[in-house]
């Protein structure tokens, strides 16, 4: 594969809500619970400060793709929160380390100064060991805070980075 890492067009809409509606089907890693649409999808992705996708110039697809706002307002408005979504099939392949430290980068370019993530689910050890590999650093644990979809509750580990 031959990553790029493209800004969100709409053109790629209907690629990149597969991919995220996957993870929030699965139930397991994001506290989104609503699958988006074309339209709700198209506002969602246009609406954060970057939405970064993971282009294969092979396949000429769309592979995965991270989203990228403020964590927070006002006097905390320089720290800024990403998730990441790989599209199945594909996983473990690095295409979620390259748009981790694609995030990283237009993060600070855009005057944020921490990345901060507050609900990486306790059993998602790759992401876990991804993290600590590109020097993010532990908050601590929340028992219990994240909502499986099977209605069991997860412990979940912040993480914060400077950039």
């Amino acid at each position: 594969m031959d990553i790029e890492i493209r800004e969100y067009e709409k053109k790629y809409i209907n690629e990149a809500i597969s991919i995220w509606n996957d993870i929030v089907e699965d139930g397991i890693a994001f506290p989104q619970m609503d699958l988006l649409t074309e339209i709700s999808g198209h506002e969602f992705f246009s609406q954060q400060s970057f939405t970064g996708l993971a282009y294969d110039k092979d396949s000429k697809s769309i592979v995965g793709l991270y989203i990228l706002h403020p964590n927070n307002i006002g006097r905390c408005g320089h720290i800024s929160n990403t998730s990441y979504a790989v599209k199945k099939g594909l996983r473990g392949h690095h295409i979620g380390e390259k748009l981790v430290v694609h995030s990283l980068s237009k993060a600070k370019e855009l005057g944020f100064m921490i990345m901060q993530f507050n609900a990486v689910v306790k059993t998602n050890e790759n992401a876990l060991h991804l993290y600590e590999k590109l020097g993010f650093v532990k908050l601590g644990i929340i028992p219990q805070g994240f909502l499986m979809k099977d209605g069991t509750y997860e412990d979940i580990v912040p993480h914060y980075r400077v950039l």
